[in-house]
């Protein structure tokens, strides 16, 4: 059953209150942690990943995979609204990034080199999210 999406506005001074500044940086200033530093690229726990700006369930460990990235891979979100997708221009080439539905918070990106079922890999910073250990 999709959720319905809420949408979330607060000021950048109530975001950078709220969230560290590796979160903010990530998920209100579109930034990157370095491969293999932040959370949960290694965890093998099983959960649920939450944004960690608004509570907003995003994946679970059953779609979580390594892909040797250094960075939190999911072949699905756990719903198709939980996520956004919009177009990354920021490098030298396109890219999709992938954005929470209710806040708009910077997750990652999604590529097209995933494993099956999907085909896709959503890599996410792990400062933009937040586990819940089941």
């Amino acid at each position: 059953m999709a959720s319905d999406t809420v949408k979330v506005r607060k000021s950048n001074e109530e975001w950078q209150r709220e969230l560290t500044p590796e979160q903010y940086h990530v998920t209100r200033e579109h930034g990157t942690e370095r491969a293999f530093t932040g959370p949960y690229w290694d965890n093998k726990q099983e959960g649920l990943y939450r944004c960690v700006a608004c509570g907003r369930p995003l994946f679970t460990s059953e779609t979580k995979y390594d892909s040797g990235t250094g960075w939190p891979s999911f072949y699905q979100p756990i719903e198709k609204d939980a996520v956004t997708t919009h177009e990354d221009r920021s490098l030298l080439t396109t890219r999709t990034e992938v954005r929470c539905a209710d806040c708009d918070s910077h997750l990652g990106h999604v590529f097209d080199d995933g494993p099956d079922p999907t085909g896709l890999r959503y890599c996410m910073n792990g400062h933009a999210l937040k586990f819940e250990e089941r």
